[in-house]
């Protein structure tokens, strides 16, 4: 039998980690001693693995416990992986086409003030952020 401690330490999370686990039915809960502590049997390392594994990915705990839940109803949950790593690319993909219009913005102020600064404006506070375009991302 392992402590939360003891199953942390191998497995490379913190306890606290391993108890949110088991609050968000990632993991089953596991044997309590009469004083109440938490004692996990070997059985739990894979899953555990997994789930550190699978957050390295990017996903998120409620993605984790689709993929598990489909595992423990005995269906392969690869399908589902697929699907949340394409989205979790397209949602990469979005935030680099942000940060470079984002980058354009910001050299295109860069830029303004330098000319700006050439010909001796002033602004009501900075004309650098005044004369800048609007950039929503």
């Amino acid at each position: 039998m392992l402590t939360v401690g003891r199953i942390a330490a191998q497995t490379g999370l913190s306890p606290k980690a391993v108890r949110l686990y088991e609050a968000n039915g990632l993991i089953d809960p596991p044997e309590r001693t009469p004083a109440g502590y938490r004692t996990y049997t070997e059985s739990a390392l894979p899953e555990l693995h997994f789930i550190r594994q699978a957050q390295s990915l990017g996903l998120s705990l409620k993605e984790i416990k689709r993929i598990l839940d489909l595992q423990r109803q005995g269906q392969q949950p690869c399908e589902l992986v697929t699907s949340l790593l394409d989205e979790h690319v397209a949602e990469i993909d979005r935030r680099i086409a942000d940060l470079r219009a984002l980058r354009e913005t910001l050299q295109t102020a860069r830029d303004r003030a330098d000319q700006a600064a050439g010909r001796g404006e002033a602004g009501v506070i900075c004309h650098i952020i005044e004369s800048a375009p609007s950039h929503s991302a």
